[in-house]
């Protein structure tokens, strides 16, 4: 017996099962990405039995994750797809929540949560990001998410998790990005799957064109890990959450002790024990050489976990070498040793440099980037490749659930219209009128309309067409993130370096503490 407030496994899955003796039929191939996502309604039930935690056990579990990942007829259950009924929004109007519909949570992380929508016009779906703005003043976290989006308006890649909407309201910040549901690496390591070297091959080249991308736009990542490669329903990799990702040019190098422990690069750790020239490009490469071996192996290179010091982890680098398995091809292993290279000067970090390697000899690199090269694995496209407890979570415990924000923000402002303006917390309110009037709308799709308006214009005249950057559209918009999985190894960031975001002083505790 479980305590008082506590839901046990079993009558939970007794209630799923018999709300979903209807929906028990996995969906083919053939059925769109909506008709396989719709857990939402019935997950939504489980609300009566109030509960203050969760708790699941091995086998119960699964059986918990099997009952609720057999999708039915979405459609009739949902009503979505009905194109007879689809609204028309203004064109000039700013895209904001009412226009998509919220399907199922599917993921978390530090800096918010993400849930699968479908776009009520288009009826395309999306992944939406959505961070708590009061959290994120708190949490001095404001110019994370800010650069975040500075980043991901300027840049658009087949590899890439793109960012297409960006929009707040009172409550919360949102990002809509592209939506994978083929799961993140993380996830599948979890679910034990064994990669091949073949299937890890493509990854790896996929992730180095993305490298190559990023590299020319002059941004490092800084948080390359399975967690943060995402796959998409045919098995390709796309790179996601830019949160930690800084930009440096004109020969500039970062300094900040930024991303996850186990992943990061000897130098960053170098520069934050004894200063120096600080670090570049190099650091994403040799993340991307860790979380190569880790999914080939399911262990990474070097035991490190977020509680070792800075000191011991660069003790541990010049002592410890890294073990190879003997199963691997000696043309994969010269390669990983060319990305582990502790010395960042000796280190592969271009495109140029990996197309030297002879494990990647064979690579139409074309092919790779136009998506012709066939994934060694396909993820079950019957199947949503994400935690199912991320959805009882949303229905059951968080207190301010996403499906009920249009009704609790027409209370709050009905409220916030019957007493005095005054706010008890006059220093809150302050930092959420200055997020409010610096947040960057954006709207990918608006964008890419006039860009080939422009293009028509130019070809009639003498337009230059200029297609590569991003551009806001006036005022307000995760991982994706995508679904964003989970890991024990926590990120580190310490003082990033100084961009372009000026309100960062007036909303964080201390200019010193962003």
């Amino acid at each position: 017996m479980l305590a008082d407030g506590m839901l046990t496994v079993v009558a939970m899955g007794t209630a799923f099962e018999k709300r979903n003796q209807n929906y028990a039929q996995i969906a083919s191939d053939q059925q769109s990405p909506a008709e396989r996502i719709g857990s939402s309604a019935f997950v939504r039930d489980a609300r009566v039995l109030e509960a203050s935690s969760i708790s699941f056990r091995g086998a119960e579990r699964n059986e918990i994750r099997a009952s609720m990942f057999h999708w039915g007829k979405w459609k009739k259950r949902m009503g979505a797809n009905s194109s007879s009924k689809r609204p028309v929004f203004d064109d000039k109007e700013d895209v904001n929540f009412d226009h998509f519909q919220i399907l199922r949570a599917i993921g978390k992380g530090s800096f918010g949560k993400v849930c699968i929508v479908q776009k009520r016009d288009t009826e395309k779906m999306y992944a939406m990001k959505y961070m708590n703005k009061q959290q994120c003043i708190e949490r001095d976290e404001v110019r994370n998410v800010f650069r975040e989006l500075e980043i991901l308006q300027e840049i658009e890649h087949v590899f890439l998790v793109n960012l297409w909407y960006s929009f707040q309201d009172e409550e919360d910040m949102f990002m809509v990005v592209d939506l994978l549901l083929g799961g993140d690496l993380r996830y599948h390591l979890q679910q034990n799957v064994q990669f091949t070297e073949d299937a890890v091959k493509l990854y790896l080249c996929e992730m180095t064109l993305a490298l190559d991308y990023l590299q020319s736009q002059h941004i490092i990542h800084r948080d390359i890990k399975p967690d943060n490669i995402l796959l998409d329903e045919q098995g390709h990799a796309h790179l996601t959450d830019f949160n930690i990702a800084t930009i440096i040019k004109d020969g500039e190098r970062a300094t900040a002790l930024a991303g996850t422990k186990p992943y990061m690069a000897p130098e960053i750790f170098q520069s934050f024990v004894s200063g120096g020239t600080g670090y570049a490009f190099e650091v994403d490469w040799w993340s991307l050489g860790v979380t190569i071996f880790e999914v080939l192996r399911s262990w990474r290179p070097y035991d490190i976990h977020a509680s070792n010091s800075v000191e011991s982890l660069l003790q541990l680098f010049s002592t410890v070498s890294v073990q190879y398995s003997s199963s691997w091809h000696k043309d994969l292993v010269s390669l990983l040793r060319k990305l582990l290279t502790v010395n960042p000067e000796h280190r592969f970090c271009s495109l140029a440099q990996m197309q030297t390697a002879p494990y990647l000899s064979d690579v139409n690199w074309d092919d790779v980037y136009e998506k012709k090269m066939e994934p060694g694995f396909v993820p079950n496209k019957g199947r949503l490749h994400c935690d199912p407890t991320f959805e009882l979570e949303e229905m059951i415990l968080e207190s301010r659930p996403l499906h009920k924000k249009k009704k609790r923000l027409a209370k709050n402002r009905s409220r916030d219209n019957s007493k005095d303006s005054q706010s008890e917390n006059e220093y809150l309110q302050e930092c959420l009128e200055v997020v409010q009037q610096e947040f960057m709308i954006f709207n990918r799709e608006k964008l890419k309309r006039r860009q080939e308006e422009e293009g028509c214009m130019g070809a009639d005249g003498d337009g230059d067409g200029d297609g590569d950057g991003a551009e806001g559209d006036g005022d307000p918009d995760g991982d994706a993130d995508e679904a964003e999985g989970g890991t024990e190894d926590e990120e580190t960031e310490a003082e990033p370096e100084t961009s372009k975001l000026s309100m960062c002083g007036s909303v964080c505790s201390s200019p010193g503490s962003c």
